[in-house]
């Protein structure tokens, strides 16, 4: 991994980093750039596996992404972490860490009520919110 002087090379070397393409403030196609096609297969296909399984960070971070961009940007974008992940295991000498399926809601915790307070409202409900002891 001295070949590469950050997690950033590595994915972009590997064609799984996203592109940019933008010119007077409007954003164009973000396609991904050309890289190691087999590489680049490998981590797509075990993208789709870990979204695939159930209470994982990976697998929350995959529907997380699908459900705003489609289904196939997801599996490279969860790739691309998969990939930055296994640069700093080997970097580091560490053991993968599953942060947990909930844990941008933990992160974000206020955000979260805030949206479905907002969401239903929207639908007609007056919510009082008390939090549990």
């Amino acid at each position: 991994m001295s070949r590469f002087p950050s997690a950033q090379h590595l994915a972009s070397w590997a064609g799984m980093c996203p592109g940019n393409n933008e010119s007077a403030g409007k954003r164009r196609s973000g396609k991904t750039r050309k890289g190691d096609p087999w590489l680049r297969e490998a981590l797509i296909e075990a993208a789709r596996g870990a979204a695939r399984t159930k209470n994982t960070y990976l697998s929350a971070k995959y529907h997380r992404i699908a459900a705003r961009r489609g289904s196939k940007r997801a599996a490279v974008a969860v790739g691309h972490y998969m990939l930055i992940i296994i640069y700093h295991m080997l970097v580091n000498q560490t053991e993968y860490e599953d942060l947990g399926p909930t844990y941008h809601e933990e992160r974000n915790r206020e955000r979260v009520i805030r949206r479905h307070l907002h969401s239903l409202e929207k639908l007609g409900l007056t919510v009082i919110v008390q939090p549990t002891s």
